[in-house]
């Protein structure tokens, strides 16, 4: 069993701050008009549908709990109250690879529905970048990049300049981003704190 040792903690400081970094480098880099246009979408849709899958689909639960706090009619898709979706809707997918095989089915269902299709993604040219009325873009590794197959072996060597594992910069990323889409839709609607505050679940 190993012993921890004080240098393993300066490594979990460590990786915090190149999150903080890799969070740093992208928002100069994000799409104003994509942002700009899911705001407006969101804003303007019937009722809000999101999807992921894995880490992802918690990122979109997080991202719901808000949007419904705002006041907002919105849905996790998957879950047993979930209604029928339809062409005045509003579908927020979020997947890294945008090749995760249930979301990007769900997402051409979703167009043959004729709902808008809203994507949060690193890959442009993936199955659900392609169709999506928008996509954000987030620049960042996700699982199924080929250099994750050789994650322990830079641990090992002491490279930890791509450190957080998996999808981790992605979902983190997302997760920042949905929650700063939140605090926008804040300003737009004129949804105070105290509102949100009151929306909260009063039964756990």
């Amino acid at each position: 069993m190993k012993k921890i040792e004080v240098n393993d903690c300066e490594e979990v400081l460590s990786s915090m701050k190149l999150i903080i970094e890799n969070l740093e480098e992208i928002i100069d880099k994000l799409d104003r008009e994509a942002i700009k246009g899911m705001l407006q979408k969101t804003i303007d849709g019937n009722q809000i549908f999101v999807i992921g899958a894995g880490r992802s689909r918690l990122v979109a639960k997080a991202f719901a709990m808000r949007l419904m706090q705002l006041g907002l009619s919105v849905y996790v898709v998957g879950e047993t109250t979930t209604p029928a979706v339809l062409p005045q809707d509003i579908m927020i997918a979020i997947s890294g690879s945008g090749e995760t095989r249930t979301v990007a089915d769900l997402g051409k269902l979703t167009k043959d529905i004729g709902s808008v299709l809203i994507t949060i993604t690193s890959k442009k040219d993936s199955t659900l970048g392609k169709i999506s009325d928008i996509a954000v873009i987030i620049p960042s590794k996700t699982k199924n990049d080929p250099n994750e197959a050789d994650y322990l072996e830079r641990n090992m060597r002491g490279d930890y300049k791509n450190m957080p594992p998996l999808g981790t910069t992605f979902e983190i990323t997302a997760f920042v981003f949905l929650d700063s889409v939140v605090s926008q839709l804040m300003m737009l609607t004129g949804a105070s704190e105290a509102e949100l505050k009151s929306r909260y679940t009063n039964i756990e």
